[in-house]
Parts: C-alpha cells; sequence; structure tokens
C-alpha cells in the first residue's frame, strides 16, 4: 500500500485510538484501567476475493456475518500470489524481496527460502506489550516450525493434509499425464467429516486455547490458520450437497483463449484443455462446499469469543494467503500469471473502532495487516518495512480514495520466472522479465480479456507505470530487479534510471509514491538476541 502524507495525518487516526475503543474494566482491587482489544486472526489457504461478493454461488454465512459487523476491503491483495512468501510477508511486513522467502519454503534448497531472522514480526510486539499469543495451524513462513522465535507462545495443530486414501469418495477427479507425471488429486467429494480434517483438528486446538486465555486477565492474539480450501478441492458431501452443480455459473473467462497474453500461461492452460463444462462446475462447487465448510468453522470461535462476552472487545480479521485461479483463462492453482483471481484476496476486519457494514475500495495489502493491528491494539510498531498501517480506514470508507496503489512481485514456482505488479486505482500493470508486459484496466475489463500493453493509445501510461515499478524497487532495495542496465536486460519500456522528463500521465499519477521512501527503507539492523 502506498498512501498520501495528508493521509497519515487523518483525523481518523486520533478517533481509533481514542479511549473509546477499548474496553474499561475494574480489577478486583478497585482499580480502573484500559483492556486492549483482544485479536481473533482467521486465515485460509488459496481462497479467492471473488467469493465474498454478493452475487457469488458460494455460501458463507459466519463471514457475511463478520462482513455486517465490519468494513470488507474489495480490493485487498497479496504481495506474492504463493503460500510461503505471502505468509512471510504478513508476518513481517516485508516484501518478499526483503525476508527473503521467494519461493514455496519446502520445495527448493534452503538457501533460495530464508527467512532473514533479524527482523521482528508483529507477534514479537505483541508478546512485548504483553499479549497471549497462540498461532494454530498451516505455518508455511519458515522450516523450523517453532514459532517461539517469532512471538507465538503457543502453538499447535501445525498439520498437513490428512490421509485422503483413508476416505471413501462418491465423486473424485484426477490429473493424469504426460507420461512420467504421477496422478494429480484434484477435486472430490468424500466421506470424511471436517472434524477429522486438518480444519477440524486446527479448529479443536484454537478452542482449548481461548478457552484458556478467554478465563484470564490478558489480552491475547490468536491466530487459526487452514490448510483449505486450497487444491485438491476435497469436501464432505453434505456441503457439496448444497450446491446444484448444473446451475452453478462459469466465470466468464473459463473459455479464454489468452490470445495476446504471455505464451507461458497457454502452455499451462493445456493441463485443462480437454475439461468439459461439467468438470470445471463439479471443480467450482468442490471449492466452494471446502469453504461453506471453513465458514462453520470460523463460527465455532466467534461463537465461542461471543459467548464468553468478549466479543465486543476483539479485532477479529479474516484474510487468505493468495487465491485461487479456479478456471479463469483455463487455468487452476496459482504459480502462473499475475490475474486478480489469485492477487485479490478476501480481508474483513470487525471489532472495537471498525465501521460496521462498511464496503472500502482502498487497495490495502497482505503485508500492512500486521502494522495495523499493532497500531489498533497500540503496541510498538514494527520499524521500517514495506508495509503501513491502515488503521484510519476502518472508521469509515471516506478516506479510501487516498489508497489506490499496490505492488507485488513474483519469483516464478518451480521454474524461476519475474513478474512485478502494480496497480494504481483502475489499472493494472504487469512487468514480465519473460515475456511481453500486461496492461488492464480492471474497471472496464476485470476478468482481465483484452492486455492493452501492445496498444500504442496507452504507451505514455505504460512509461509511467513502468518507471513508477523502478523507483518502488530502488527505494525498497529491490535490487535483483533494479540492477538491470546490461545489454540484455533492456526489456523493459522504461529503465531503472533517474528519470527527468515526465509525461503528463506520469504527472496525473498520485504524488504519495515519494512518500514511500519513509515507509519501505530497509532496516538494517535489529537486536537478534530476541531471536535466541
Amino acid at each position: 500500500m502506498v498512501f498520501d502524507k495528508d493521509w497519515a495525518l487523518h483525523p481518523d487516526r486520533a478517533l481509533l485510538l481514542s479511549p473509546g475503543n477499548f474496553r474499561l474494566t475494574v480489577s478486583p482491587n478497585g482499580v480502573m484501567h484500559m483492556s486492549s482489544p483482544n485479536i481473533l486472526f482467521l486465515m485460509t489457504d488459496q481462497m479467492q476475493g471473488r467469493v465474498l461478493e454478493p452475487d457469488n454461488p458460494c455460501r458463507t454465512p459466519n463471514l457475511d456475518r463478520l462482513a455486517a459487523g465490519g468494513v470488507r476491503f474489495r480490493r485487498a491483495y497479496t504481495p506474492n500470489a504463493v503460500c510461503s512468501p505471502a505468509r512471510a510477508s504478513l508476518m513481517t511486513g516485508l516484501l518478499p524481496h526483503n525476508h527473503g522467502v521467494l519461493f514455496v519454503e519446502h520445495t527448493v534448497e534452503t538457501d533460495q527460502a530464508r527467512l532473514r531472522t533479524p527482523y521482528l514480526h508483529w507477534a514479537d510486539q505483541l508478546t512485548a506489550a504483553g499479549y497471549d499469543t497462540g498461532y494454530f495451524g498451516k505455518w508455511h513462513v519458515e522450516r523450523s516450525n517453532n514459532l517461539a522465535r517469532f512471538g507465538w507462545q503457543a502453538q499447535g495443530a501445525l498439520l498437513d493434509n490428512p490421509d485422503w486414501d483413508a476416505a471413501s469418495f462418491s465423486l473424485e477427479r484426477h490429473l493424469d499425464g504426460p507420461p512420467g507425471y504421477r496422478p494429480n488429486r484434484f477435486y472430490g467429494v468424500c466421506d470424511l467429516p471436517a472434524g477429522q480434517r486438518a480444519m477440524g483438528k486446527t479448529t479443536g486446538a484454537a478452542l482449548a486455547y481461548l478457552d484458556a486465555v478467554l478465563a484470564a486477565s490478558a489480552p491475547w492474539c490468536c491466530f487459526v490458520s487452514f490448510t483449505e480450501p486450497r487444491d485438491p478441492f476435497y469436501c464432505h458431501q453434505d456441503a457439496f450437497a448444497r450446491y446444484d452443480v448444473d446451475s452453478i455459473p462459469l466465470q466468464p473467462n473459463v473459455r479464454h483463449d489468452l490470445s495476446g497474453q504471455p505464451n507461458l500461461y497457454k502452455r499451462a492452460a493445456q493441463v485443462w484443455r480437454d475439461w468439459t463444462d461439467r468438470e470445471h462446475r463439479e471443480a467450482a462447487a468442490c471449492y466452494y462446499a471446502s469453504i461453506n465448510e471453513i465458514d462453520r468453522q470460523f463460527g465455532r470461535l466467534l461463537d465461542r469469543v461471543e459467548r464468553a462476552g468478549q466479543l465486543e472487545n476483539t479485532i477479529v480479521v479474516m484474510t487468505s494467503d493468495h487465491g485461487e485461479l479456479l478456471g479463469a483463462h483455463g487455468l487452476y492453482c496459482k504459480n502462473i500469471g499475475a490475474f486478480e483471481e489469485i492477487y485479490n484476496i478476501p480481508l474483513l476486519m470487525a471489532g472495537p473502532g471498525v465501521a460496521a457494514a462498511t464496503l472500502s475500495d482502498a487497495r490495502v495489502g497482505l503485508h500492512d495487516l500486521g502494522q495495523t493491528l499493532l497500531e489498533l491494539v497500540g503496541a510498538p510498531p514494527l520499524e521500517n518495512i514495506d508495509g503501513s498501517s491502515f488503521a484510519p480506514l476502518l472508521a469509515g470508507p471516506h478516506s479510501a480514495s487516498a489508497c489506490q496503489q499496490g505492488y507485488a512481485e513474483y519469483y516464478g514456482g518451480r521454474y524461476i520466472l519475474t513478474q512485478r505488479i502494480l496497480w494504481d486505482g483502475d489499472w493494472k500493470f504487469v512487468h514480465n522479465g519473460f515475456d511481453y508486459d500486461e496492461l488492464y484496466n480492471l474497471a472496464a475489463d476485470p476478468y482481465e480479456m483484452n492486455n492493452l500493453a501492445q496498444d500504442p493509445a496507452h504507451a505514455d501510461r505504460i512509461q509511467a507505470m513502468t518507471r513508477q515499478m523502478w523507483c518502488i524497487a530502488a527505494e525498497s532495495e529491490d535490487h535483483s530487479l533494479a540492477n538491470t542496465h546490461a545489454p540484455p536486460l533492456r526489456i523493459a519500456a522504461a529503465g531503472p534510471g533517474p528519470v527527468v522528463r515526465q509525461s503528463s500521465v506520469d504527472r496525473q499519477m498520485h504524488s504519495n509514491l515519494m512518500q514511500a521512501s519513509a515507509l519501505v527503507k530497509r532496516r538494517l539492523t535489529v537486536d537478534a538476541e530476541r531471536r535466541v
């Protein structure tokens, strides 16, 4: 997130941190004191932001309840559409090139996905502020699984997917071929209830933790992280039965032929090229049914806090590490493309200081969340990070116009490739180091079927957004991208050097970019002893 300097001084910031947002309690000795808000953080894996739109067939009554009592950010985005880099950005507030986790941590050599430990996490700051902290479910940030190193005092249910061989399936689809590739489970309907799968076990561990902290006096932060609804899209038969497969609408871009878009996308789409409309609908039904099961587990957690009388003093966050293509452009999963289906994530927030029933178009990032929570509870902020607090936006939607830019980066899945993604208002620019670039007007083309990057009418915009990309890369010390003056690397519309002349589009861009430098300067040294 990049914001205007006037937004940082908005009067809502003082309102959010006013005493009215904290609960006044009386201790046994009669002394009155302020109780900091609790935090309940609910996270999924690979959940599209679009599933929360009112016209989406996915059923999420508990998340709808949460949205009715808080703010939904419909333009929230992830700084990287892969699990480990995104989750490390969430915890540190850093972009991937700064925290060091560029790939899924268990799939590459250690030095290619090593979390740089001198940087504090927001859970460290909560612990220092007197919070009781607990983390339950999927971690996937680094390999030690020793979460105490990162501010989490309790941990549990760090689970992988269950043994699906023990389940019986009434419907199951595998991906086969080409020769030499093992069959890949992709979607199915089983008889294994949620309580016997990862989501149920994670919820059970979190509920046990909540029982303990709800009876204590210290403020708490409970982080609940599910492995679902990521592929394989498996669900229980009862959840699947709630959906009429034949009536599920296909996304408008499912049959898009990717004309005018990088050839790598077309190559990847060959995996699903023979799928029928029925198979696309079955996959969507299983995906939605899995989210419906997740929603029920989230409801159990919300109900437990509410029964204890602490929901009104609890900040509730619901989000995902990244999205799911779900057939868009003939593609599934992530690891390919910079499409909104995988970069736009769900983000709901409710609780003290958060406006109710509010829909915000502010473009906020997953890496902004930690700093936002620290400001909301009055804990010390993280220093010199790429993310920034959007706490003032939670008081209402009126200041969202000051927050319309976003920036993300991608280093490939198993195959190394380079992408940088820049959002500015309705416009989205994708710099592809492996093919030609992409430019979309998301207001006119929300499903990204018309790449405008080769249209001469948009040459000024391409130049301007390319210069913005270089500026952010330089200010965030992304040396791998900024040092590209060598002749074979001169593939961008504009280079990374100083820009003297500006087009009219440059002058119309948000002036907030130059204020970003104060937010993205790198922290060279932090007390590493806290990691011992």
